[in-house]
């Protein structure tokens, strides 16, 4: 059968990929445009959707204060690059995307897949390759509308999802760490509001979501962490509940993974259990945009799942928006991320916050024009503090 060709202007919600499309519809509430272009071939039964979004923020940061080892952002060994002071026209905390997606019904079964393949802007200097390609997601689903939908591959995670997708600097920049944007992206609130959703291999099922209550629940590839501890047979566990109804939604979730040392690790303790929860709920409130989320647990780490070994851990994140105009929205949103234990396993590192003062402008229905700044401090239970000032100012197309 001969493929027919239409180019639609469709809403961003049908045709981003499915983490992003609950992005776009959460951050509309707030003010951000909802539409895109997608381009959707059709042929034997099935449907090719190819989509996308590219980005860039000219951000400059300024490191103060003592050293601060372990995880922190706003040193200036992390945050501002091993500088001072620097400059780098880069990804906020949304890489570069092409997203392909294909969909048919074959018997009473919804199947669908999807590949995502992300690259970064911004290089460490003129002569370096840009052409690495970051395979974020690539899965198929199965699904009736009755039954739900189990998702097989690798995606996002479920924990952590719902903060960082109602999260406003998603569309920005939030904590402008120059070792990671130069040659990735920036953090937002990653490290400093909550950790990392992470990319795994897994196997999810989803309930059909009737009456606004939903359940997802899965199991995931285990993850190392940095050659100190490794996984075995069990896999990751992840599950979520949410709620939304008129305008609020209220979620509770959790994660668990065994952790085993390395032979000949020094590593203490032995082996430890991550066992971390979490809870959240946004509102909206006329124009008014609230969000409240708080994870805590063991071995819930600072950036990524156990980077700290069986270090108690917490991450609180607070934001409101408001949109001024149909087309921009002013938002405040800070976070803290920190250690409860003092262990060695955490290089006397205790805590990371930012706090992002930002602003939004829907240029388009495809483009977010941005200007955000910020403020990220790092402690040490030695009492070390450091300080990075930031300044993003970019936009971001959505194709």
């Amino acid at each position: 059968m001969k493929p027919i060709v239409r180019v639609r202007n469709m809403g961003a919600c049908r045709r981003l990929p499915a983490s992003l499309s609950v992005a776009m519809v959460l951050l509309g509430w707030a003010g951000y445009p909802l539409s895109a272009g997608a381009t959707e071939f059709k042929g034997d039964n099935w449907t090719v959707d190819i989509s996308g979004f590219v980005n860039a923020f000219y951000t400059t940061v300024s490191c103060h204060g003592a050293a601060v080892g372990g995880p922190a952002l706003a040193s200036q060994a992390v945050g501002c690059g091993g500088q001072q002071n620097r400059t780098t026209i880069g990804n906020g905390l949304l890489p570069n995307g092409l997203i392909t997606k294909v969909s048919t019904r074959q018997g009473d079964i919804d199947i669908a897949a999807q590949v995502g393949l992300m690259v970064h802007t911004a290089t460490a200097e003129g002569l370096s390759a840009n052409s690495g390609i970051d395979v974020r997601q690539a899965f198929f689903t199965l699904g009736t509308p009755d039954f739900g939908t189990v998702k097989l591959g690798r995606d996002y995670g479920i924990f952590g999802s719902n903060a960082i997708l109602t999260d406003m600097t998603l569309l920005g920049v939030g904590a402008p760490v120059q070792a990671t944007q130069r040659g990735r992206v920036t953090l937002g609130h990653i490290g400093a509001g909550y950790t990392y959703l992470d990319n795994y291999g897994q196997i999810v099922y989803t309930t059909p979501g009737k009456s606004g209550l939903s359940f997802t629940g899965g199991v995931f590839s285990p993850v190392s962490n940095t050659g100190i501890y490794d996984s075995r047979s069990a896999p990751q566990v992840q599950a979520q509940l949410s709620y939304t109804h008129n305008g609020v939604k209220v979620w509770i979730g959790a994660k668990t993974q065994r952790f085993y040392a390395l032979a000949g690790s020094a590593a203490q303790p032995a082996n430890f259990t991550m066992t971390a929860g979490e809870l959240g709920a946004s509102f909206v409130v006329g124009k008014f945009t609230l969000l409240g989320n708080v994870q805590a647990g063991r071995g819930i780490g600072i950036l990524t799942d156990g980077d700290q070994g069986n270090a108690k851990g917490i991450n609180y994140l607070v934001q409101g928006t408001y949109a001024l105009t149909d087309k921009f929205k002013l938002g405040l949103s800070g976070g803290v991320s920190r250690n409860r234990d003092d262990l060695a396993s955490n290089a006397g590192f205790k805590s990371n916050s930012n706090l992002t003062a930002g602003g939004y402008y829907a240029l388009t229905r495809s483009v977010t024009l941005d200007l955000e700044l910020s403020q990220t401090r790092s402690k040490s239970f030695a009492g070390n503090t450091a300080r990075m000032n930031g300044v993003a100012i970019g936009g971001i197309l959505f194709f």
